[in-house]
């Protein structure tokens, strides 16, 4: 048996028994067990070797058990079980004494069975296996822990919001301000207003449970919100200054890279502030969690702008609706509004590369819908089709104050281009028929799932800061919440599988042709310096 550790980003564990603790040393050192005391001993996940600090613990251990016939010994290397962790106050302040949680008390927990997680509870990433499937990466579980490294009275929380807008924002600021009061006692929580330059601008608002009691049925954001703006020293400087010693953070892939920074400087200077991050995405892009806060509501409320399409279409000859949604790198929205509603007949994302022209092209199936429907409703990503729309309008290496690339508008240039070729080439009178309901889905306030989920995220990023967790972000991944290092969420994008079953679902219901096959040459044909510099391009959306 092997045990070694590491300063790598995650703990590794192999097999299920149990090592005495005083096997294991300090980290750096290697042990070798022998096979008379495997098959004597098992190996088991404890406590004491669950490391708060990210680093990495990997065990391997040969099951060892003889063989009937000839009393031989069969071997084999069990797989690895990863932890991905997140970072604690303790790993930098090691003195930091803990307290009883004070949900022990509360009238509201009484009656859980289970008031507090077990700190071996961790939530697998991956839940469809094999039988010899590697157990794979699992995060640390979220909920209250039985410690706390927070007195109420010490508690200065503070709350800020980024980046664009999405349904949900405000139930989940009302809900760390309820959660923090309500199940922890803390009474002094202030809010950062207009996004990171807030800090530092001095624009501040006290959050009391009375000020936040309605702000859910609100669009927007509570706090205002803006692009860019993040300065990590003077931001930390501002929370040393006021005495902020818990800070959550309501934003997107850059501002959950902004987090980390400012978790980063705070471990540097050795202070005891807690960061918390709640990921928001109106576009469901965010890498391990199942889904962001504001995604159901934006899907639910494109319907309607699908719906009126659909409407104006079928009520003129020939007409053709276009419904743009938003869907900057990855075309969630887009799939499952069509999904939603079934009277789409066309669905175009930035995942699948489409074309117009030839046999199998887009103008090709619109044709085809016109003669058997009489018209045809296409919905589409805001960033499907930018390689097409790059070559027929002059293209700006632009970006927006959160590095962003500004998008150019493929609604406006597909309508025109289906009427010109339809009315010029083809010579048939349509009637084209655009919304562009994108400002309209985000400013909503969150439907009744979303309100739901955005209280289970606040809640869980509350018990987190208060058991001395930091540099985490909070989510479901396959159901339960759990503490994800806020790396793991800003590494990639989700996207759409092209190869999945859920877009076969979409294609089945649409009956589109899937542009797969012509994919390749089609990107041949396209001008390879043009898609470079849509790469390098950037382009609006929000």
């Amino acid at each position: 048996m092997e045990l070694s550790f590491s300063n790598a980003s995650s703990l590794r564990f192999l097999q299920t028994d149990s090592v005495p603790l005083h096997y294991c040393s300090i980290p750096g050192s290697f042990h070798t067990f022998s096979n008379s005391y495997l098959a004597s001993k098992s190996i088991s996940l404890r406590r004491p070797l669950i490391w708060r600090q990210p680093r990495s613990v990997r065990l391997r251990a040969e099951s060892v058990s003889p063989t009937e016939s000839n009393g031989s010994v069969d071997k084999h290397v069990d797989d690895d079980f990863i932890i991905e962790d997140v970072p604690h106050l303790t790993d930098f302040l090691p003195h930091l004494p803990s307290y009883p949680n004070p949900l022990k008390r509360s009238q509201a927990y009484a009656i859980v069975k289970e008031t507090f997680v077990n700190p071996e509870d961790v939530v697998a990433k991956n839940i469809i296996v094999q039988k010899d499937s590697p157990r794979g990466v699992h995060f640390r579980r979220a909920g209250p822990r039985e410690k706390v490294f927070f007195t109420p009275e010490e508690v200065r929380a503070c709350i800020v919001t980024c980046g664009g807008l999405c349904p949900g924002i405000n139930t989940v600021i009302r809900e760390i301000v309820c959660g923090l009061k309500n199940m922890y006692g803390v009474d002094d929580v202030i809010g950062i207003q207009g996004g990171y330059r807030g800090f530092y601008s001095k624009n501040t608002l006290n959050l009391t449970t009375k000020v936040v009691t309605d702000i859910h049925k609100r669009g927007g954001t509570f706090l205002q919100t803006s692009r860019g703006g993040h300065d990590t020293k003077k931001i930390v400087d501002n929370i040393q200054d006021r005495g902020i010693n818990q800070v959550y953070i309501i934003g997107g892939d850059g501002t959950q890279k902004g987090a980390a920074a400012i978790y980063k400087e705070v471990e540097k200077r050795g202070i005891k502030v807690a960061v918390a991050g709640i990921p928001k995405t109106i576009d469901n892009d965010i890498a391990v969690i199942d889904k962001s806060f504001g995604f159901d509501t934006a899907v639910e409320e494109a319907q309607r702008a699908i719906n009126a399409a659909h409407v104006e279409a079928e009520s003129m000859e020939n007409g053709v609706g276009i419904v743009k949604l938003m869907g900057r790198y990855s075309g969630f929205i887009a799939m499952l509004a069509t999904l939603g509603n079934r009277d789409v007949d066309c669905c175009l994302i930035p995942e699948s590369p489409f074309f117009l022209e030839g046999p199998g092209g887009l103008y090709e199936y619109v044709e085809q819908r016109l003669k058997e429907n009489g018209h045809v409703l296409i919905v589409l990503a805001e960033g499907a089709g930018q390689e097409y729309v790059a070559q027929s309008m002059q293209a700006f290496q632009e970006k927006d104050a959160s590095g962003n690339r500004l998008l150019l508008d493929v609604g406006l240039w597909l309508t025109q281009h289906i009427k010109d070729h339809f009315t010029n080439i083809r010579k048939m009178t349509i009637n084209m028929k655009y919304i562009d309901p994108t400002y309209m889905i985000r400013a909503i306030p969150s439907n009744a799932s979303d309100n739901i989920y955005c209280t289970l995220l606040a809640q869980s990023a509350v018990h987190g800061a208060m058991a001395g967790f930091t540099g985490f972000t909070v989510g479901p991944v396959n159901s339960r919440h759990a503490y994800i290092p806020i790396d793991r969420v800003t590494e990639t994008t989700n996207t759409v599988n092209l190869t999945g079953r859920m877009w076969a679902r979409l294609l089945a219901s649409t009956n589109q042709p899937s542009f797969i096959q012509h994919s390749q040459a089609e990107r041949e044909r396209v001008d390879r310096q043009t898609i470079d510099a849509i790469h390098n391009m950037i382009i609006n959306s929000t």
